[in-house]
């Protein structure tokens, strides 16, 4: 394994700079389709650019985006389908404590963790979200439901709870269940001080051409009064059509539900015939409020072209595709702006 700067990142760096903007991207293009399935994920982003300097913290979070992408592509390998593969990469990070989503949940002001999460289709737009929910183990899987089971797109708080367990998902009696010991110490001026927004997502071009995406996760630290961000939002942190991208954002979720930034960049995309490294970043670097609306976002368009642009200092992102003609695995994965590949 061996560390270096992507030359795409390079290139994109100069040209913010060119253009006033900062930040940081990494995209991959192809002009055919080669490839038979492309996996993105993403952890959350933020200013923990500084983290991928500690060799132990960061190797922490590289095996975990590194287990992520093999879940989806064994999945995908075995003949499942892109949906199949979302699915199980949001459930392990939900079963991850390093990750603001499930276990590791932050806390809201009245001290419960609530959790939201969607899934969306773009072969026929189908989408299910839940959000506002405090005892279900695995929200991606409530929100599938939603999407499989109801006439709805979203539900919340207790009424989706009432409903996951109507369908048989696992519940767990104890909302603490969601709380790890580094959520228990945190205390208001170190969070004061940090722009660490936390979500997970999976967006996938599948062997069939299919595009799905999904994001879970354990919401904003101290949110009041039921407050609901992009995550569940279709079209601001999570959207997919056939005909353009797939699209899961994470970052400051009332800025990205302004600017719908995941239908914002598939409509870029597919009218004004934008290729997806330009469409994610006008989006990310000129669109959003860099100061406040910090984040990034990971997206996949129907070739297999694929963006993963930020704002701030940091993105827990990684990517994985699979050539066709060759049968090639190709991967990568970084915190900051350096990408380890594979």
């Amino acid at each position: 394994m061996k560390t270096k700067l992507s030359t795409l990142s390079a290139v994109s760096a100069l040209m913010m700079l060119n253009c006033g903007c900062s930040g940081n991207s990494n995209s991959i293009g192809t002009n055919d389709p080669e490839r038979e399935y492309v996996i993105l994920v993403h952890g959350g982003a933020g200013e923990m650019g500084g983290l991928a300097k500690d060799p132990e913290k960061s190797a922490a979070y590289y095996t975990a985006l590194d287990s992520a992408l093999v879940i989806g592509a064994e999945i995908l390998d075995k003949g499942g389908n892109g949906t199949d593969a979302v699915r199980a990469v949001i459930r392990y990070f939900e079963g991850n404590p390093l990750f603001n989503a499930g276990v590791g949940a932050t806390i809201s002001a009245e001290g419960y963790f609530e959790l939201d999460a969607a899934i969306m289709e773009g072969k026929d737009l189908s989408a299910g979200a839940v959000a506002g929910v405090r005892h279900i183990k695995n929200p991606i899987e409530a929100a599938y439901a939603v999407k499989t089971k109801t006439a709805h797109v979203m539900l919340s708080g207790e009424g989706a709870e009432r409903f996951a367990e109507s369908e048989g998902l696992e519940m767990v009696d104890d909302n603490t269940y969601f709380a790890t010991p580094k959520t228990m110490k945190w205390v208001d001026e170190f969070k004061k001080a940090s722009k660490k927004n936390g979500t997970v997502g999976c967006v996938v071009l599948d062997k069939n051409g299919n595009l799905t995406a999904g994001t879970s996760t354990g919401g904003m630290f101290k949110k009041r009064w039921g407050r609901i961000g992009d995550c569940p939002v279709i079209g601001a942190g999570t959207y997919a059509d056939n005909e353009s991208c797939a699209v899961s954002c994470t970052g400051h979720g009332e800025y990205f539900i302004r600017h719908s930034v995941a239908f914002n960049l598939c409509a870029r995309y597919k009218f004004l015939k934008e290729d997806i490294k330009t469409a994610s970043e006008h989006i990310i670097f000129n669109e959003l409020n860099r100061e406040a609306g910090n984040g990034g976002l990971i997206a996949v368009d129907k070739y297999g072209n694929f963006a993963m642009p930020f704002n701030c200092s940091g993105m827990y992102r990684g990517y994985l595709y699979k050539e066709k003609a060759t049968g090639t695995v190709k991967k990568g994965y970084g915190i900051d702006s350096t990408m380890i590949e594979k």
